[in-house]
C-alpha cells in the first residue's frame, strides 16, 4: 500500500508541483488549500504524513499543529514556510512537527525530508502497535518477573480470569496494578473493551459523569449527551483505579450498579443496564478506611470478592535485572534512542535502592538516564535516585551502589573511585588513566591490588 501524503498549501502552482514530485516518488497525494479542507480530509481518511504550510487563508499552520497533536498524536507533520524565523521553527518543533523546511522548496531537500518523515511515522506506528499489543494482550506470562511473589500473582490471574468475580487489587503506587487488571481482562474471554478510570485524577463533580454519563444540559458545559464508562464497557471490563478516593455519595451510586446492574446518566431519567465486569484497585488499606468511616463496608464486600495483592519492588529485587532490561527496551524505542548497556556499578546502585515509587519510579530513573546519556552505557552517575535510602548521614550510597554506614579507609575510597571511573569510561583503560591522571602500569597495579572489575 502506497504511503499517503496530505499537502496543505494555498499556492496552486506549488501544490501542483508537489503532487507531481510525490507521485513520481510512488506516493499517494491529496492536496488542499486551507485548514478547513484539511480538517475534512483528516476526518474521512488517515494520511501517513501532512506537509503543512505556515501561512494559510484561514489560519496559521503552527497553531493547527497543536490541534493535530490532540486529535492525531501519531500523525507525522512536516512544516514549510517562506519566513526565515528561528522562533517559528522552534515553536513548530515544540508543537510536534517532525521537520521544518523553508521556501523556495528544493526538490532534493524535500525528498530527503519526506523520506525521513515517512520512516519516522512508520516506526512510531510500529512502536505504538507493539506497545498496545503488549498492554492490551497482557498475559500472566508477559508480566516481567521470576520471583516467587510474581509467580503467585500470575497463578491468581489465571484462576480468576474466567470467572465473573469482581477483583480488588491492592498494592503501593507504581506496582503495576493496571497491568494485572488488563491481564485478567484479556484472559476472561470478554468481547467488550477494557476501560480504565483513575478515580484520584478526576474532580468529584466530573467523575460521576465519567462513570455514568450525562444528558444534554445536565450541568454547565454539558452541551450534548455523553455515554459513561459503565455504558461503554458493557460486555467488557471497567477498571476503577484508586477506588478509595471515591466520595461517599459516589460510593453509594457505585454500590447500586454493582448490586443491581442499573444506573442513570447525570440529569437523565432512563434506567440503563450494564454487564461490565468491575476490577478495582487501591493503594490504601480499605479496611482501615472503613473503620475510619471514609469507605462503605458494603461496597468493600462487593468489590473484594477476590483480593489480589501486588508486591512492592523492594520485596522482589530478584526481578530487577529483568525489569531493567524490559523497560530499557521499551523506553529506548519510545524515546528513539539506542538502549543502554547497564554497568555493574549502575546495577549495584539500583539494587541498593528501596524503590518507594516501585516500578514507576524505576521507569522514571531509566527515562532520565536515556535522555541524559551521551554514551552507550548506563553508568552510576546517570542513576538519579530519591527515597529513604539515599538521605541522611547513616544511609549514604557510594558510586558502586554500596551503602556506606561508617568511615572508610583511604584504600577503600581509592578502590571505589577507580571502579567508578572504569565504569564511567566503559572499561577503556586509556581514558580512565586520563581521568585519574595516572600511568597505565599504575592503573593495572591498582586493578590487581583491589580486585577491580572491568565493565
Amino acid at each position: 500500500m502506497k504511503p499517503r501524503i496530505l499537502v496543505v498549501e494555498d499556492d496552486a502552482a506549488l501544490n501542483a508541483m508537489l503532487c507531481i514530485q510525490f507521485e513520481e516518488q510512488g506516493l499517494e497525494v491529496s492536496a488542499v488549500t486551507s485548514l478547513g479542507e484539511a480538517r475534512r480530509v483528516l476526518a474521512s481518511s488517515g494520511p501517513d504524513l501532512v506537509l503543512l504550510d505556515q501561512q494559510l487563508p484561514d489560519g496559521q499552520g503552527v497553531d493547527f499543529l497543536q490541534e493535530l497533536r490532540d486529535s492525531e498524536p501519531d500523525l507525522t507533520v512536516v512544516m514549510m514556510t517562506g519566513l526565515h524565523d528561528l522562533d517559528l521553527a522552534i515553536r513548530a518543533i515544540q508543537h510536534g512537527a517532525f521537520d521544518f523546511i523553508h521556501k523556495p522548496v528544493q526538490a532534493v531537500e524535500l525528498r530527503h525530508a519526506i523520506t525521513k518523515a515517512l520512516e519516522h511515522g512508520r516506526l512510531i506506528r510500529k512502536s505504538r502497535a507493539l506497545d498496545e499489543s503488549t498492554a492490551q494482550g497482557a498475559q500472566p506470562g508477559d508480566m516481567i518477573g521470576q520471583s516467587r511473589a510474581m509467580l503467585e500473582v500470575s497463578k491468581e490471574i489465571a484462576l480468576v480470569a474466567d470467572s465473573e468475580a469482581r477483583v480488588l487489587i491492592s498494592g503501593e503506587s507504581g506496582t503495576g496494578k493496571e497491568l494485572v487488571a488488563r491481564a485478567i481482562h484479556n484472559h476472561s474471554g470478554r468481547q467488550g473493551p477494557f476501560l480504565a478510570v483513575n478515580c484520584a485524577a478526576i474532580v468529584e463533580t466530573l467523575l460521576e459523569s465519567e462513570l455514568f454519563g450525562h444528558e444534554k444540559g445536565a450541568f454547565t458545559g454539558a452541551i450534548g449527551r455523553k455515554e459513561g464508562k459503565f455504558e461503554l464497557a458493557t460486555d467488557g471490563t471497567l477498571f476503577l483505579d484508586e477506588v478509595g478516593e471515591l466520595a461517599l455519595p459516589l460510593q453509594a451510586k457505585l454500590l447500586r450498579v454493582l448490586q443491581e446492574g442499573v444506573f442513570e446518566r447525570v440529569g437523565g431519567l432512563q434506567q440503563l443496564t450494564t454487564r461490565a465486569r468491575v476490577i478495582a484497585a487501591s493503594n490504601r488499606d480499605l479496611k482501615a478506611e472503613v473503620a475510619a468511616g471514609a469507605f462503605r463496608e458494603d461496597l468493600l464486600y462487593r468489590l473484594e470478592v477476590i483480593h489480589l495483592r501486588m508486591p512492592p519492588l523492594r520485596d522482589r529485587l530478584v526481578d530487577l535485572p529483568l525489569l531493567v532490561e524490559g523497560l530499557m527496551r521499551r523506553l529506548s524505542t519510545a524515546l528513539h534512542r539506542p538502549p543502554l548497556r547497564v554497568t555493574e556499578g549502575a546495577m549495584r546502585l539500583l539494587a541498593a535502592h528501596d524503590w518507594p515509587g516501585n516500578v514507576r519510579e524505576l521507569e522514571n530513573v531509566l527515562t532520565q538516564a536515556l535522555i541524559r546519556s551521551r554514551s552507550q552505557a548506563l553508568t552510576p552517575e546517570l542513576v538519579v535516585l530519591g527515597g529513604a535510602n539515599t538521605s541522611g548521614p547513616d544511609k549514604r550510597i557510594d558510586a558502586q551502589g554500596q551503602r556506606v554506614d561508617a568511615p572508610r579507609t583511604l584504600d577503600e575510597v581509592e578502590a571505589n573511585h577507580i571502579q567508578y571511573v572504569l565504569d564511567y569510561c566503559e572499561g577503556h583503560k586509556g581514558r580512565s588513566c586520563e581521568v585519574l591522571d595516572i600511568s597505565r602500569p599504575a592503573l593495572d597495579r591498582k586493578i590487581r591490588k583491589y580486585g577491580l572489575v572491568l565493565p
